[in-house]
């Protein structure tokens, strides 16, 4: 009765363990969170500053925050000029 009753439980906790699994991210969201987080600066947080930046890092974010605003602002240019280009024809 005891190794019934083993292999009931057994076969509960397998069960329930496989399905807390399934509902987890994938290898492939974990990953685009990453390269998510590098681009948006956030690889600069550590375990002792978290939630926030590193007083450490906090220069090189400001930095990698004003590049991309530059790389934005010439995105939209180039769009812009692109499409005032297609007007004039």
């Amino acid at each position: 009765m005891k190794k019934l009753a083993f292999a009931a439980l057994s076969v509960v906790v397998l069960a329930a363990s496989s399905s807390a699994f399934a509902a987890g991210k994938t290898r492939a969201e974990v990953y685009q969170e990453l390269i998510e987080a590098q681009q948006n600066g956030l690889d600069y947080i550590t375990d002792a500053s978290y939630p926030d930046v590193s007083p450490v890092f906090a220069q090189q974010v400001e930095k990698h925050k004003e590049a991309l605003a530059a790389q934005a602002a010439a995105a939209s240019r180039v769009a812009s000029d692109s499409a005032a280009a297609g007007n004039v024809k």
